[in-house]
Parts: C-alpha cells; sequence; structure tokens
C-alpha cells in the first residue's frame, strides 16, 4: 500500500510564464540568507548564554579585586573563539548582496543599504565581549 500524497498540477497558463515557474519553485524553499540569519542569531544566543555564565562566575571568583577582574575578563575575552559564528558572518557578507538581489550604487559600486542600515554583520570579537559585558560594570 502507497502513502505517496498527490501531486499538484501546475497549470498551463502557470507553465508557460518562465517566472512563475521560478516563483513556484522558490515558494516552498526557505531563502538562504535568512536560513544564515537564523543561525547566526541563534549562535550568538549560545554564545551569549555561556559568557553570561562565565561573567558571573568570574565576578565571584574576582569580584573584591577589580584588577583583578578586568585582568581575567579581557583576557578570556581575547581567548574566546567565535569560529563557527564568523565563518556564518563572512559567508553573509560575501553572499547576501546577491540572494536579496540588492540594487547597486552607480557612483560608488557598491551595494545600496536597506534603510539606511548597513546589510554588512560585523564580525565576534574580544571587543565585542567587552561591548556586552563591560568590565567597568563588574564593580
Amino acid at each position: 500500500m502507497s502513502t505517496a500524497r498527490p501531486r499538484r498540477k501546475i497549470g498551463k497558463r502557470t507553465l508557460r510564464s518562465v517566472a512563475s515557474v521560478e516563483k513556484y519553485l522558490q515558494a516552498g524553499v526557505v531563502p538562504r540568507f535568512i536560513e544564515r540569519a537564523n543561525q547566526i542569531e541563534a549562535g550568538m544566543r549560545r554564545h551569549q548564554k555561556r559568557l553570561e555564565r562565565a561573567y558571573e562566575w568570574a565576578q565571584e571568583q574576582h569580584g573584591q579585586n577589580p584588577d583583578e577582574f578586568a585582568r581575567y575578563w579581557r583576557e578570556l575575552a581575547e581567548s574566546w573563539r567565535f569560529d563557527d559564528i564568523n565563518e556564518l558572518i563572512d559567508e553573509h557578507n560575501q553572499w547576501y548582496p546577491a540572494e536579496r538581489r540588492l540594487p547597486l550604487n552607480p557612483r560608488t559600486g557598491d551595494y545600496l543599504t536597506i534603510g539606511n542600515r548597513d546589510w554588512r554583520r560585523r564580525r565576534l570579537d574580544a571587543r565585542w565581549i567587552l561591548e556586552q559585558f563591560p568590565v567597568e560594570n563588574a564593580a
């Protein structure tokens, strides 16, 4: 006994238009730039939770000595690895304009921004950690 679902028929009118066929085929697929953005956001949340726990632990261990805490936290920030997320960010920065079909600025040759917001994502690094969890707020 077969459990195959009946196939939907594509109308003759739809088949005559290349754009319609493309839209039909793309309709069931999440665009890669959205999938990648979700992966980046999930990865950032994961790192942020781990950093939050590390920050709280460091405050408990070194909270009495602000200089010791600052030294420890900066060293941790410098050694933290974001390779998985930064690889996705690099992929985003390379392919997003083409995947999203952003228009080019004829004067600069660069892609236009979306609502005056740059589409490029910044790589995560020690500076990002220290912005999220500043040494000064630990005291």
